[in-house]
C-alpha cells in the first residue's frame, strides 16, 4: 500500500507560479512511476505529467509543456510539480498518483494509488 499526501496548492494570479509537492510512504518510492493529474469543476480528471522511477524520463500533457516541470527526490520520497506562467484554465484540484512498473502512461485507470488532492486557483 502507498499513501500519498499533496501540498502546495493555493490562490495565485495569472502569470504566477506554484510548486506542488507529494510525499509518499508505505512502499519503496523508487519503485514507483509518479504522475500528476488535475480535475477542474465539471470536467474529467486529466493527465498533467509523469516521471519514471529515477526521474530521468518525463512526459507532459500538451497543456503543460513548456510551463510545468515534474521532478522527484527519491531520498525524500517526494515528487514535485513546478507550475509557471499559470493561466485561469489551470484552476483545478491537482492529484498525485503512483503505479508500479515502467510506463509513463496517461490513463488514470492505470494508476493504483492516489492522494487526496490539493486545490490550485488562478485568478485573472
Amino acid at each position: 500500500q502507498v499513501q500519498l499526501v499533496e501540498s502546495g496548492g493555493g490562490l495565485v494570479q495569472a502569470g504566477g507560479s506554484l510548486r506542488l509537492s507529494c510525499a509518499a510512504s508505505g512502499r519503496t518510492f523508487s519503485s514507483l512511476v509518479m504522475a500528476w493529474f488535475r480535475q477542474a469543476p465539471g470536467k474529467e480528471r486529466e493527465f498533467v505529467a509523469a516521471a519514471n522511477r529515477s526521474g530521468s524520463s518525463t512526459r507532459y500533457a500538451d497543456s503543460a509543456k513548456g510551463r510545468f516541470t515534474i521532478s522527484r527526490d527519491n531520498a525524500k520520497n517526494t515528487v514535485y510539480l513546478q507550475m509557471n506562467s499559470l493561466k485561469p484554465e489551470d484552476t483545478a484540484v491537482y492529484y498525485c498518483a503512483a503505479r508500479p512498473g515502467l510506463g509513463l502512461v496517461q490513463e488514470k485507470e492505470r494508476y493504483d494509488y492516489w492522494g487526496q488532492g490539493t486545490r490550485a486557483t488562478v485568478s485573472s
